[in-house]
């Protein structure tokens, strides 16, 4: 995982990312919003509906905090190489949240309900948990006194990848608000790529990287579900 240690600005591949990802905010509207909407709905066999209920609405400021989180981690705390390969597929992956959720989301026309508000409380407290341990630990790796340190406080005492946790959350409650038994899918998906791809490859390079410290971090720690795993 050479990206991880490699640092460089990459400003031309954020700035793609970003305009890729405003773009996919429009498709996104487009679709809950728009003509697209009874397009969609017409092409996949669903009941037309109210072009507009409030959970589409939901949908759609969920879309925009995670854009807007994402765009700040990247710009301030990202301090790693971004190959223009990645600048392409991030915005790609996005897309299944800000296109899949909008699409999944158009043939639900019940009223927000108590299950809603808990989806909205669960994915508010999945970005606090993801963005705040990234904040801790950025604020950790800019101390000079800490370099070549691994950080095993704040909220990663919980978790060793407390902040692939909180994505799992917050994607949970975008399905939750879509009200779509599919959208389930999206969530083991997501929980899934964690534990078998990113969480392995993300614990070879920090051993790889800390040795001993690492060794000893996990032994104590969960890998990414606080008090189960």
């Amino acid at each position: 995982m050479d990206m991880y240690s490699t640092k460089a600005r990459s400003t031309p591949q954020k700035t793609l990312i970003m305009i890729l990802e405003l773009a996919l905010l429009l498709i996104a509207a487009q679709i809950m919003f728009g003509p697209w909407s009874a397009q969609i709905s017409n092409m996949l066999g669903w009941a037309a509906i109210s072009p507009s209920p409030a959970r589409r609405y939901v949908i759609m400021v969920f879309s925009i905090v995670i854009f807007v989180r994402y765009i700040f981690t990247m710009f301030y705390m990202i301090k790693r190489r971004i190959p223009w390969s990645e600048a392409f597929t991030i915005p790609f992956a996005f897309a299944l949240y800000y296109l899949g959720f909008a699409m999944l989301v158009l043939p639900a026309a019940a009223p927000l309900g108590l299950i809603d508000y808990l989806g909205i409380a669960l994915f508010a407290f999945g970005c606090w948990l993801n963005t705040t341990s990234e904040m801790q630990r950025d604020r950790f790796k800019r101390d000079p006194n800490n370099k070549g340190k691994l950080f095993t406080s704040g909220l990663f005492a919980w978790s060793m990848h407390i902040n692939f946790f909180g994505d799992i959350l917050w994607v949970a409650g975008y399905a939750i608000i879509s009200q779509n038994i599919w959208a389930a899918l999206i969530v083991l998906f997501i929980f899934c790529f964690f534990v078998f791809f990113n969480v392995p490859k993300l614990d070879a390079y920090l051993a790889n990287r800390y040795g001993e410290e690492f060794k000893a971090y996990a032994l104590h720690t969960k890998r990414l579900v606080p008090l189960v795993w």
